[in-house]
């Protein structure tokens, strides 16, 4: 665990030099700093001389391949929660707890360099004079190597500036792309930034939208983000529920900040300014930023897609304590709607050693001629629902259930406890055998209640779309009966609410047994705490 909760580092290189230097920086500042990292960038500073004081470099083309390389390098620091500062002006959001510094910038006696650091801190951001000054030494030498500069470009150039200046995305777990994005505006921006925060059916079409943070989240840190880069602009966040937002109708706004892949989406908007008799924003084009740590499903580039891909697997929210519950074996309760793929994931949990319980067979046994359901349910919904031999007629008995849901609570008030006293056990049976891990695999585990019978709950999804294929191959049925059977059951995102663990299989076999091998290789970590003596 790094030790500090927070942190400010100071880069004095030239602009040029930063691309060679940033990995090197970053990696040894990320080692001991767990929460944001600040960068306070003042090329030509020399930290030993008496109370030097905080600039803010030119905002040219200079800076922004600056920033660019910053970002870049601080993906391959996952969860480096990384902050550029472009000006000077308030407290920030979350304080530093220790000042960093590059000793190969810093030359001299360290004494002297470290209460510069304090000072340069609290003349800048009021930050406490007593904070511990570090110098670090990155692995690999200074790194003095500058990157190649345009020879067409003015090395003394500015970007152009703008009073009103707007973006939008989705902006969900901001990573260093929309870093970038955000902080260009910034450096355009002399009056406003207006950021839209896609939501609601525009949130439809993404990849696993059911792992999208909340709106409320997302603009939160949008704003804290924004605030402590350059406090001295003023923020508009506003939520989008069409593709333009306030841009096709604020006529104050004079620029849209826009990336490779948004910039028919920057047209669209400007063809709708005409429309409203507006005039068209400048478009400002930010280049895409490529993922080093991309796998093979994922997106070359930085992208909250391929961020959300890799929480599958993965514990998002903590297990139940229930001590009523006994912590062997444990209880993994698997659910998941038609067409999920659910029952592949349960056979994968099974040949890594899990013992399996299949509520689905147990449903069909308290059915059958002596089974402990059989004469209630025949009781209720009468013998019209048998067939010759005396069985009962589950597609029959579902057509009378299928839509009517005082029905339906009739016969799940009947079987589900059967179900459920089944399923106890086999749990008591998996205990008898020495199996450390049972998995419950039961579509219906959280309409029935059966999650208190389980310490973890893990939840397969699948688009809506890709789900009406799947059950219109293997079932047969109509695109509009299979939508029928989708949604008479629990939505993905209410699962996901409700889910410690979440896997997709909506990508080819081999990606979906690396999700579980990854699942199951966390879980055995969670449980070894337990096992020890």
């Amino acid at each position: 665990m790094a030790p500090f909760g927070s942190g400010l580092l100071v880069l004095t290189a030239p602009l040029p030099a930063l691309p060679g230097r940033a990995a090197a920086a970053l990696a040894a500042a990320a080692g001991l700093v767990a929460g944001p990292l600040y960068v306070h960038l003042q090329p030509g500073l020399r930290l030993a001389t008496p109370a030097p004081l905080p600039a803010a470099p030119p905002a040219g083309p200079a800076l922004l391949r600056a920033l660019a390389a910053l970002y870049g390098a601080a993906a391959a620091q996952r969860g480096l929660d990384l902050r550029v500062l472009l000006g000077p002006g308030r407290r920030l959001a979350r304080p530093p707890a220790v000042l960093l510094a590059s000793a190969a910038e810093a030359p001299g006696p360290p004494g002297p360099v470290q209460l510069g650091l304090q000072h340069l801190a609290a003349a800048a951001y009021g930050c406490s004079p007593r904070l511990p000054a570090l110098l670090l030494r990155p692995e690999g030498g200074p790194g003095e190597d500058e990157a190649p500069e345009d020879p067409r470009e003015d090395p003394a150039a500015l970007l152009p500036d703008f009073s009103d200046v707007a973006v939008g995305g989705t902006f969900d777990r901001l990573h260093g792309a929309h870093r970038l994005l955000l902080s260009a505006c910034c450096l355009l921006a002399q009056h406003r930034v207006l950021a839209g925060v896609a939501d609601g059916d525009l949130l439809r079409h993404k990849v696993l939208p059911e792992l999208i943070e909340p709106y409320e989240l997302r603009a939160a840190k949008l704003r804290e983000f924004l605030e402590d880069v350059k406090p001295s602009l003023r923020y508009d966040i506003v939520s989008l529920a069409d593709p333009y937002g306030p841009a096709g109708t604020d006529p104050d706004l004079r620029c849209l900040v826009v990336s490779e892949e948004t910039r028919r989406g920057g047209e669209a908007v400007n063809k709708k300014r005409l429309e409203n008799g507006l005039p068209e924003l400048v478009l400002y084009e930010i280049l895409l930023m490529k993922d080093p740590e991309h796998s093979q499903n994922e997106e070359e580039k930085i992208s909250s897609s391929s961020l959300r891909q890799r929480l599958l697997g993965t514990l998002l929210r903590p297990p139940r304590q229930d001590p009523a519950l006994p912590s062997r074996p444990y209880v993994i309760g698997l659910t998941g709607g038609t067409g999920s793929g659910k029952t592949s994931i349960a056979r994968l949990l099974g040949q890594l050693g899990a013992f399996l319980i299949d509520a689905d067979k147990l449903g069909h046994a308290v059915y059958v001629p002596g089974g402990p359901a059989y004469e209630q349910v025949v009781a209720a919904f009468g013998a019209e629902i048998l067939n010759e031999d005396g069985t009962i007629n589950r597609k029959v008995l579902g057509a009378k259930v299928f839509g009517n849901q005082e029905q339906l609570k009739s016969l799940t008030d009947i079987v589900w406890p059967e179900i459920a006293r089944m399923v106890r056990e086999q749990i008591k049976e998996a205990d008898a055998q020495g199996k450390a891990v049972c998995v419950l695999d039961a579509a219906v585990l959280l309409e029935a209640g059966w999650q208190d019978m389980v310490h973890e709950v893990w939840t397969a999804i699948i688009p809506e779309e890709e789900a009406v294929k799947r059950i219109m191959a293997r079932d047969g049925l109509s695109e509009e009966a299979a939508r029928r059977r989708l949604r008479s059951q629990m939505p993905n995102g209410q699962h996901v609410e409700q889910s410690q663990v979440v896997l997709c299989t909506l990508w080819e076999p081999e990606v979906t047994r690396v999700q579980v091998e990854k699942a199951w290789d966390l879980l055995q970590q969670r449980l070894s705490p337990q096992r020890s003596p």
